[in-house]
């Protein structure tokens, strides 16, 4: 687009130029419309940014408003914070919507807020967790090291079997 302006603007030159003096007009052709597409392409260049000014800009939407409008429930780690000095210990910060509390809340979880019915849900989680590695840690633990189970039985009459 902005080539077909100073083409336009050429042409009107080159007729003024023509009607005025024929011989001078060839000269100033050559050499005006030089000059002056220069200048009719700084206001055309500085009027297009105004006019294209007014963009529609479009936000993009987080996964979690996106699950929001599915009518989906969504939770996310949004950041993991451990102690230096001590890297055993940290916490995670978590986000989620409203549909996923109600998920919880649905499934048993309690809490007296929000932030509460999520936390024990994660606790729930991380114990599983635990549960699970120290289950598959003593089941591939060779016999000897397996920690023993003693089962006590009343025999009656003050006696115990134990094995």
């Amino acid at each position: 687009m902005a080539i077909k302006k100073p083409v336009a603007a050429k042409k009107v030159v080159a007729k003024k130029a023509v009607a005025k003096k024929p011989v001078a007009a060839k000269k100033t052709v050559t050499k005006a419309p030089a000059k002056k597409p220069v200048a009719v392409k700084k206001p055309v260049a500085t009027k297009k940014p105004a006019t294209e000014k007014p963009k529609l800009t479009v936000k993009a939407k987080s996964a979690k408003e996106l699950a929001t409008k599915k009518g989906e429930p969504y939770v996310s780690i949004l950041s993991v914070e451990l102690d230096v000095n001590d890297i055993g210990n940290g916490a995670f910060e978590l986000d989620w919507n409203d549909i996923f509390v109600a998920k919880l809340i649905k499934a048993g979880y309690k809490g007296k807020t929000d932030a509460d019915v999520v936390d024990n849900w994660f606790k729930t989680i991380c114990r599983n967790i635990l549960t699970e590695e120290y289950e598959q840690w003593e089941a591939n633990q060779p016999e000897e090291m397996r920690p023993r189970v003693i089962d006590r039985r009343d025999l009656g009459d003050g006696k115990t079997e134990v094995s």
